[in-house]
């Protein structure tokens, strides 16, 4: 991976002076980081289907700081946004008799998957399909939105996000995880260095907004960090570790036998390696709050403020579905529980996170702006 990086120096850095028309822009803005972020999951993902413009757009103008794309590749290379590459769940491709022939069974990252895979398709194929609801069991209210939006490119994500800025000053982070790297790797479909292309093309990305690159591996972001410390091209960028079980591996650690896990990996020490080459960490929301009754703050956030890492928790979803049972408003999982999920929100402020991930920004924001004023 590492000298496939490097070839791409040369071609970022002539990228990045060729591609934008700069006399449309100002100077780049001095970019205030707010001291706890609002992170749209797959943007305002309860409520518009996930990973849609219409759902960044909506966590856009519900109030977030930063909108979080999951890019997988197509079969011809270009990044699109989908929290999965096997999409059968996300979108009408099973409908779809044209393709009925792509369904298959893949191992992915050691799991046996049957559907339809991203990397089966070229662009112009996936853009006959539609998105879907992922859980229209808890969410039916995004069935009605179901059929009516593409699969989004992570060119057209930037537009969206660099369209919103020129229209009205404000500016919207992009805070982006690379999904199954190694796996993609072995298809020859890397999706590192498309990535930091498509971001050194841009202006918005590359002088204007902040960036986030996050995986649930390694050896990828090692390589990103490496090849970021070269480059000048892309100004303001964030390297962040996530963090799945705590007795799970990295798919890339497993795959080299190694046997470090995700709980090593948040001990003091684990930390410490970890800031030797992230500037923040995602963990799952339970590594700083366990879902019990006695909700008692680890550690965690500590530890990792102690050697320089910011703390990003996912994810917080305003559903009974997904709240602690001492916080939830019942027995119904799909109902929508705005006081639990606010009391939610306030106890991670509280134990001094950064930043949360959450399906709803409006109501993160909302409680943010309660808890701030609860300070004063």
């Amino acid at each position: 991976m590492l000298k496939k990086m490097a070839l791409s120096l040369m071609i970022l850095n002539l990228t990045a002076c060729n591609e934008d028309n700069d006399s449309i822009y100002a100077a780049p803005p001095t970019v205030n980081t707010p001291e706890i972020l609002i992170i749209g999951h797959r943007g305002a993902s309860a409520l518009r289907p996930e990973h849609t413009l219409a759902a960044y757009q909506k966590a856009i103008d519900d109030g977030a700081d930063f909108i979080e794309p999951d890019l997988v590749a197509t079969k011809d290379g270009y990044l699109v946004a989908r929290h999965e590459n096997e999409i059968g769940e996300t979108t009408n491709v099973s409908e779809l008799p044209q393709f009925a022939d792509r369904k298959t069974t893949k191992v992915i990252d050691g799991v046996s998957l049957t559907g339809w895979f991203t990397e089966d398709f070229h662009l112009n194929e996936l853009n006959q399909l539609k998105a879907r609801e992922r859980i229209p069991q808890i969410r039916p209210n995004n069935v009605q939105y179901n059929d009516l939006y593409n699969i989004p490119t992570l060119e057209q994500i930037i537009e969206l996000a660099d369209q919103h800025y020129q229209k009205t000053g404000k500016i919207i982070g992009l805070y982006i995880e690379t999904k199954h790297p190694t796996y993609f790797q072995q298809q020859n479909l890397a999706l590192e260095n498309s990535l930091l292309m498509s971001l050194a093309k841009h202006k918005y990305t590359r002088e204007i907004a902040p960036v986030y690159l996050q995986s649930f591996e390694i050896s990828n972001l090692k390589a990103m960090r490496e090849q970021l410390d070269q480059l000048n091209s892309i100004k303001q960028i964030k390297i962040i570790q996530l963090y799945g079980g705590k007795s799970t591996q990295p798919a890339d650690a497993a795959m080299q036998k190694l046997t470090i896990n995700y709980g090593d990996m948040a001990t003091v020490a684990g930390l410490k390696e970890v800031a030797k080459y992230a500037d923040g960490v995602g963990p799952s929301k339970t590594y700083i709050l366990p879902n019990t009754q006695a909700a008692t703050v680890t550690s965690f956030v500590k530890d990792a403020h102690a050697v320089g890492l910011k703390v990003h928790p996912y994810t917080l979803r305003p559903e009974n579905e997904f709240l602690p049972d001492y916080l939830d408003c019942g027995v119904n999982p799909a109902e929508r529980c705005e006081t639990g999920a606010i009391k939610e929100y306030e106890l991670f402020f509280e134990a001094g996170v950064d930043g949360i991930f959450t399906d709803d920004p409006g109501l993160g924001r909302k409680a943010l702006l309660n808890y701030q004023a609860s300070l004063k």
